[in-house]
């Protein structure tokens, strides 16, 4: 992973962006700009949206055994017990490196068996 963001910043610059936009380098990308690749690539508005990709992980990752607070952490949802958010301020960092390694994985395998298909 660090290899492709790396490759990344070679093709989108050095503005401390991921993902800037192509109107504005110092802004990120925006939904919209998100939600038009969706469309572009054929999914419609019954199908897929941005927020959708969040949903699938989440769903994925606690089918395959995560702990939900790991996952929480993960997609940076907020601690809606405001006493336990008062008290816990654990990060589960070394979980949610196994977890994203997993689930980098999971994308791996799918991606050869795209491959294979085609």
């Amino acid at each position: 992973v660090v290899d492709m963001l790396r490759e990344l910043k070679d093709h989108t610059g050095h503005t401390g962006l991921l993902f800037p936009s192509p109107h504005d380098r110092r802004r990120g990308l925006s939904d919209v700009a998100l939600l038009t690749a969706l469309r572009r690539m054929g999914y419609g508005r019954d199908e897929m949206t941005v927020h959708g990709f969040r949903g699938v992980a989440s769903t994925l990752l606690n089918e395959q055994g995560f702990r939900p607070d790991v996952i929480e952490m993960q997609l940076s949802h907020v601690e809606k017990n405001n006493v336990r958010a008062s008290y816990n301020f654990a990060e589960y960092m070394q979980e949610r490196r196994g977890m994203m390694q997993r689930w980098a994985d999971y994308l791996d395998e799918l991606k050869k068996r795209a491959g294979r298909k085609a």
